[in-house]
C-alpha cells in the first residue's frame, strides 16, 4: 500500500494566491489552499500544491 504525502502546513507561511497575492487557507477534507479574495481553490496532489490558475476551481 503506498502513501500519499501529506501537505507541510508551514508551506502556509510562505505560500501566497498567485492571483491577489494574498493569504491561502488549507481545506485539509478537499485537500486544497483555497484564495477567498480569488475565489479559488487550489489541488494538492501528492503533497504539492498545484499553484496554477489554470488547474484552479472556482469556489463561492
Amino acid at each position: 500500500m503506498t502513501e500519499t504525502p501529506e501537505f507541510d502546513r508551514r508551506m502556509l507561511e510562505s505560500l501566497v494566491c498567485p492571483v491577489t497575492r494574498g493569504p491561502l487557507a488549507y481545506d485539509v477534507e478537499r485537500q486544497e489552499l483555497v484564495s477567498r479574495a480569488a475565489h479559488l481553490a487550489f489541488a494538492i496532489r501528492g503533497g504539492i500544491p498545484i499553484m496554477l490558475v489554470s488547474e484552479a476551481r472556482e469556489v463561492d
